[in-house]
């Protein structure tokens, strides 16, 4: 899974987790804090919320563009330091008043800036390591294991964020509004750490920072010249590919929106037994180390490193064991907590997945990109399939608020939101490392980082789009707004489908 592979692969991988996990420590918590601290209402903290994800997912359409002009690696560099002025400005207690809710603006603003300088252009890069012939056919496998990273950062915001703001609260003496500013401090240093490694590796990958017209006229590269139909061909595919995954994102993001609603009023906040064991960061840690120790174990690697990987595997279960019979009786849990398991599940999935996929592609039997993007549609209709199922029966957000004063209120198991979050995974993983590969593979050469950006530009429609599932918390049935995200899945799947020739011969 890991042989074979350029060392700049690994160097941005990890920048990248850096900056990443500072990004979702601030977004676990973000549509709580709009809330709290400025007492808005969900459908106007919704309307925020949708358009900063908007905006961190548009910026990168402008920043592909100024790479093209100035090179990838200038952007990114520039990227990480605006995003810092914006985490700073979010990490000030302004108190909750139009000052502090106009200085709120500016560092989304920042924030936005930044990651569309940051986030496409590194992706590019990763890319054009993969322009090798030596490595070419190693690019889908090489963007899971990019996306992999990205989410050992995210895995571990969540708790990041939940205990920062808990220390906040009981050792320094903070009120609840003022600790969500240490989950933004958290931000801050972790973009320090993402510079760090940027500089520390980039003689691995400093070939691959500027454009092909840069890089051809330093005599690095060759320019792969297209007609014009061959460029409007490749254009017009990646355009319909950006509309069907513009409805995964509405999706998908609803596990910082409406999920987290649900999370906050409708999901029992004690656990109890066994089911602790889920919501301690290290467990879950220890099972994807135990997975990849299993893959090690098995894998075709030499008797050195299975011995290695085994006595891996050994320690790790023995701690797991250990939790299980020292776990607590029971758990309170904090909404935001949930937000771990979808990055949990990535980093445990992905080598199941290359593994799958692998053995796919030795039979000649591999889904082409567009068609594995087409199936994670299906899949992400199933998750809200179980949420529709699951939320029959239980009262109206709206009731359900009246209900928690009376002390009336129906909850239900946190095992719903934690196998939705399983069953969305499997659709992210069919999606978005093999969109992001799709793109890097068939965009023309002197597009690239606009070609990105447009990934990027549909997933920030997606993302604006995520407020519907706020306009719709209230007083409809629960059962009725899942059922919204599972129809618009669905008709994303059947238009994929129906566009699939055409797309794969683009990838041609």
């Amino acid at each position: 899974m890991f042989k074979n592979q350029p060392k700049g692969l690994f160097a941005l991988a990890l920048a990248n987790t850096g900056e990443r996990f500072g990004y979702y420590t601030m977004l676990a918590v973000f549509a709580l804090f709009l809330r709290a601290n400025f007492g808005l209402s969900a459908d106007a903290a919704s309307r925020i919320y949708a358009g900063f994800l908007a905006c961190v997912y548009f910026l990168p359409l402008i920043g592909g563009w100024i790479a093209d002009k100035i090179g990838y690696g200038k952007c990114v560099t520039i990227g990480i330091f605006v995003m810092f002025l914006g985490y700073i400005c979010l990490a000030i207690p302004l108190g909750g008043g139009s000052f502090a809710m106009g200085i709120m603006l500016l560092a989304l603003l920042l924030i936005s800036f930044g990651t569309g300088l940051f986030k496409g252009n590194l992706q590019v890069m990763v890319g054009n390591l993969y322009d090798d012939p030596k490595y070419a056919d190693r690019r889908d496998a090489a963007f899971s294991l990019f996306y992999m990273a990205i989410n050992i950062g995210a895995m571990f915001a969540p708790t990041a964020a939940v205990k920062i703001m808990a220390w906040a609260q009981e050792s320094l003496g903070y009120n609840v509004n003022d600790s969500y500013h240490f989950a933004f401090m958290v931000a801050c240093a972790s973009l320090v750490l993402s510079i760090a490694i940027y500089y520390a590796c980039r003689p691995w990958f400093k070939h691959v920072e500027n454009t092909v017209k840069q890089a051809a006229q330093s005599g690095n590269a060759p320019v792969e010249e297209l007609t014009p139909e061959q460029t409007k061909k490749r254009i017009v595919a990646l355009c319909l590919v950006f509309t069907v995954v513009l409805f995964f994102w509405m999706a998908f993001h609803q596990n910082g929106l409406t999920l987290t609603f649900f999370a906050d009023e409708f999901v029992n906040p004690v656990v109890t037994g066994a089911q602790t064991l889920a919501f301690n960061i290290w467990n879950l840690v220890a099972v994807a180390v135990l997975v990849y120790a299993l893959f090690g174990i098995f894998g075709d690697g030499s008797k050195k490193a299975k011995l290695i990987w085994g006595c891996v595997g050994s320690a790790v279960t023995a701690f797991l064991v250990f939790q299980y019979f020292h776990h607590p009786a029971e758990l309170g849990i904090a909404a935001p907590i949930f937000q771990q398991f979808n990055p949990f599940y990535v980093v445990a999935l992905t080598p199941v997945s290359m593994a799958i996929f692998g053995a796919l592609a030795k039979k000649g039997k591999e889904p082409s990109a567009p068609r594995k993007i087409a199936y994670g549609m299906v899949v992400a209709a199933a998750a809200y399939v179980l949420m529709a199922v699951c939320s029959i029966g239980l009262l109206t957000p709206a009731q359900q608020e009246l209900a928690r004063v009376s002390g009336d209120a129906t909850f239900v198991n946190a095992n719903v939101l934690i196998y939705t979050y399983l069953i969305l995974t499997f659709g992210e993983l069919l999606l978005s490392p093999m969109g992001i590969s799709f793109v890097s593979k068939v965009a023309p050469p002197k597009y690239k980082g606009m070609m990105m950006g447009g990934w990027f530009v549909a997933t920030a429609i997606g993302n604006y789009l995520v407020r519907i599932g706020g306009k719709l918390w209230g007083d409809i049935p629960l059962w009725i707004v899942w059922s919204v995200f599972v129809g618009v899945c669905l008709i994303a799947a059947i238009f994929m489908f129906a566009i699939m020739k055409k797309l794969e011969e683009a990838t041609k």
